[in-house]
């Protein structure tokens, strides 16, 4: 399926690779100023991306710059610190995982989340995975409302539950 017609269904690995190269690219592209189709073509010509979803790759790589202003006013207000003052890679993954969580609203936010601290365990500091899951959750309580009511409300989980009280009482 081409870029133009829209997402399609990758496997989960070759998304969290996607992800990582592309959070190695937005870290370069952020520290270098490098052109994003310069990065990307360096990216595609050292790695080996043969087991990665390259439409995902390319979209945040490309969606994350284009959003920049709008994904940082989104963040701010869940950090304990100003933008300028994050580390850069912090700032990749929080503008990376906002871009998601915004843009791609075919990943379920939990996974999103997941994704971010896995990728800030590998990448960040010793304790960013924290700062990290804490911003795009509460990110998450606003951008993704309706997922999270609906992952809240489930009449049928309910009905199971009390089902399986009655009878173990």
């Amino acid at each position: 399926m081409s870029r133009a017609s829209g997402h399609q269904k990758s496997s989960p690995a070759a998304r969290r690779k996607a992800r990582r190269f592309a959070l190695q690219a937005l870290y370069q592209w952020q520290v270098s100023g490098s052109g994003l189709g310069d990065i990307e073509a360096e990216f595609r010509t050292d790695n080996d991306m043969s087991k990665v979803d390259d439409e995902y790759f390319h979209d945040i790589l490309h969606g994350v710059p284009k959003e920049k202003s709008v994904l940082d006013e989104k963040i701010q207000p869940f950090l304990d610190r100003r933008i300028d003052e994050l580390t850069p890679v912090e700032l990749a993954i929080l503008r990376l995982g906002a871009f998601e969580m915004c843009h791609r609203i075919d990943v379920p936010y939990r996974v999103v989340i997941n994704e971010s601290v896995e990728l800030s365990k590998k990448f960040g500091a010793t304790e960013s995975h924290k700062f990290i899951n804490g911003a795009l959750d509460q990110l998450a309580q606003q951008v993704r409302v309706v997922e999270i009511k609906n992952m809240c409300y489930c009449p049928s989980y309910t009905r199971v539950s009390n089902a399986q009280t009655e009878l173990t009482n």
